[in-house]
């Protein structure tokens, strides 16, 4: 069993070389697709570090909400069916909580210097 580097510390070493050392000798399609790369991967560092804690909590939310018991897809399929009958809106206690903390999870995850992530961080306390 290998203990070092860890699955993140891996991830950022390469996005470090790709940023730092075969970006700057890199131009056009070629650096444009590196910093995709780069970016992608800041992605991957950031679904390994919150992704758990996120999906455990958001199970946690809809098993409250439809009280009820089942996988994160098969949940969030009778969640949004049930929303679009109508069963759901923004007046059921827990829905409109579980609807924010689920989207700032996803864009914390995807686009974390979002401003409009960051105002609503700070709005909301959380914020530095």
């Amino acid at each position: 069993m290998q203990d070092q580097p860890s699955a993140i510390e891996l991830v950022e070493a390469v996005t470090e070389f790709i940023r730092n050392h075969a970006m700057p000798q890199l131009q056009g399609h070629a650096a444009f697709h590196a910093r995709v790369a780069a970016n992608a991967l800041d992605i991957v560092k950031r679904e390994m570090e919150i992704g758990p804690e996120a999906a455990a909590g958001e199970l946690a939310r809809l098993r409250a909400l439809l009280a009820r018991d089942g996988t994160m897809e098969e949940l969030n399929r009778e969640l949004c069916v049930r929303i679009e009958k109508g069963e759901l809106t923004l007046d059921t206690p827990g829905l409109k909580d579980h609807l924010w903390e689920t989207t700032l999870t996803k864009v914390a995850i995807d686009q974390p210097k979002y401003s409009g992530y960051r105002r609503a961080l700070e709005e909301s306390g959380q914020g530095k």
